[in-house]
């Protein structure tokens, strides 16, 4: 499969790239805001489709990448709370409006959510939203995508990578392995099902 990854060069996208690579069936064609293969910005509609114009067709399009806002609601500013909108969760829902029509028949989409959505976790009013608008977006879209093509998300918790960013946001949580995530990745894309969150951890 021809596959193009965005947000390639994070650590959780690094992993997912690792995974897919192994047994050398797929053509992996990585994507960031300033590294990789090609580089995009998921907050501009023009820098996105420009992605896809030089990419063309492919079999898969995965999505690692998106910013949130973290910090105290109390204080939190709509321009605060924006951030997380245009970035992970219209970003996202971009890659794969544009991404579709670029998509070979039986293709694949694969966002990235995380376990926020679910488990609200202090100063992550902003990651909770949008990670669940994410998951509602592609529920919906699984039922809409023409020609076989499917959609599904992964919601993982903390990676055991970025415990030392992150850890203090989630005391009491278990992380995993960016290697232990990637697996869901590989079975969104070589899997069957649509409109399907995977949690991982």
């Amino acid at each position: 499969m021809k596959i193009v990854v965005i947000g390639a060069s994070g650590t959780l996208g690094r992993a997912v790239v690792a995974e897919l690579e192994q047994g050398g069936s797929h053509e992996i064609i990585r994507v960031g805001r300033t590294q990789g293969d090609h580089q995009v910005d998921i907050t501009n509609a023009d820098s996105v489709a420009a992605l896809f114009d030089k990419v063309g067709r492919v079999d898969a399009i995965v999505s690692t990448a998106g910013n949130l806002f973290f910090g105290p609601l109390t204080e939190m500013s709509a321009a605060d709370f924006n951030i997380g909108l245009q970035d992970k969760l219209l970003g996202q829902v971009r890659l794969a409006l544009v991404g579709q029509h670029y998509l070979n028949d039986g293709g694949s989409i694969t966002l990235t959510t995380g376990i926020v959505g679910q488990e609200p976790i202090a100063q992550g009013a902003n990651a909770t939203a949008v990670n669940s608008a994410v998951e509602g977006f592609v529920r919906a879209a699984a039922c809409e995508l023409p020609r076989g093509i499917r959609i599904n998300a992964v919601s993982p918790t903390v990676l055991t990578e970025s415990m030392g960013a992150y850890g203090p946001f989630f005391p009491g949580f278990e992380p995993v392995p960016a290697a232990r995530a990637a697996l869901a990745y590989r079975r969104s894309i070589e899997g069957v099902q649509s409109g399907r969150v995977y949690r991982v951890g």
